[in-house]
């Protein structure tokens, strides 16, 4: 769960660094120059690359997210008592940890 927060708050970050990218690339588009419009032109390519590999982790993400919970249900049903006893292990740790603070 903290992975998936970790990768989501990534995800979010990788747009909102995009979005200022294509609005500086948007605010310099009247800028002249030889040079200037040689770095906007690799500057756009740049984020258009990012924006596709952002977009291709995303699916790879998705498909994992959802691969990992079809084969934990998957187990869960074919396991109903050891699913029980795992859970009922795992909180028993959490109370204790909890409870020396």
């Amino acid at each position: 769960m903290a992975a998936q927060t970790s990768t989501d708050r990534l995800m979010k970050d990788l747009r909102a660094v995009l979005e200022d990218a294509e609005a500086l690339l948007t605010a310099t588009a009247g800028q002249a120059g030889e040079r200037i419009q040689a770095a906007r032109a690799r500057a756009t390519e740049t984020v258009k690359a990012a924006r596709e590999a952002l977009v291709d982790t995303q699916e790879e993400v998705t498909r994992r997210a959802r691969a990992a919970a079809k084969d934990t249900d998957k187990y869960v049903r074919d396991n109903p008592w050891q699913a029980v006893g795992i859970a009922a292990g795992v909180a028993f740790v959490i109370g204790l940890l909890v409870g020396r603070r």
